[in-house]
């Protein structure tokens, strides 16, 4: 039989993505195991709940701590843990390019908006500030820039009248949920091909 795949995972906050490929790894929807999650953040309450679903967490604190020194630590752990793909989960941290280059194309990410629109902070007020009918979410290989690497895959969430960053951002979660664990899924199904900025999805 197969070895499984190993799966870092990096968070700095509540941790709902993370939740969501844990439960589809031990679902068994993805041909991996979760290896190791990583946080910048001592309290952040992602890490209790990897705790309590059995996975192990380490703490990598980034405050006072040069760039340099806090990626080379967080690589070291993900290293020691053999991982195969690196999954940001709400980290709330630009990666250099050492970082990527140390996991190339190994790192995915999700963004609830459909990039290239609306990258960074606050993704569900740029996109109602602007207008648009139709938001979502896109999972994406990370590159050195912010939300800017190949698009593995998206899904759209219409924007309702009267909706609130909340209302909008709840049902984007949804769809991040689900196509983040299918991403990650094929990843391990080796049906990811990267060709220059396009993510080309085999057969």
């Amino acid at each position: 039989m197969p070895e499984r795949g190993r799966v870092g995972i990096l968070v700095s906050g509540r941790g709902s993505n993370m939740v969501a490929l844990v439960q589809a790894m031990r679902g068994g929807r993805i041909a991996a195991d979760p290896a190791i999650v990583i946080s910048n953040v001592a309290d952040a309450p992602g890490l209790e709940k990897a705790s309590e679903m059995g996975v192990p967490t380490e703490v990598v604190e980034h405050r006072g701590v040069a760039r340099e020194a806090h990626e080379r630590k967080v690589i070291e752990i993900l290293r020691a843990h053999r991982v195969d793909l690196v999954c940001l989960a709400g980290y709330m941290r630009l990666l250099s390019p050492s970082f990527v280059e140390a996991f190339p194309d190994r790192i995915l990410n999700v963004h609830p908006a459909l990039l290239p629109s609306f990258p960074g902070l606050d993704a569900q007020k740029q996109a109602l500030d602007h207008g648009v009918k139709v938001s979502g979410c896109t999972v994406h290989l990370v590159d050195a820039l912010c939300d800017h690497g190949p698009i593995v895959m998206q899904a759209a969430v219409p924007v309702r009248e009267g909706d609130t960053e909340d209302d909008l951002a709840a049902r984007i979660l949804e769809q991040e949920h689900r196509v983040y664990a299918e991403a990650v899924s094929l990843f391990f199904q080796g049906r990811l091909a990267v060709e220059g900025r396009r993510v080309r999805i085999r057969s």
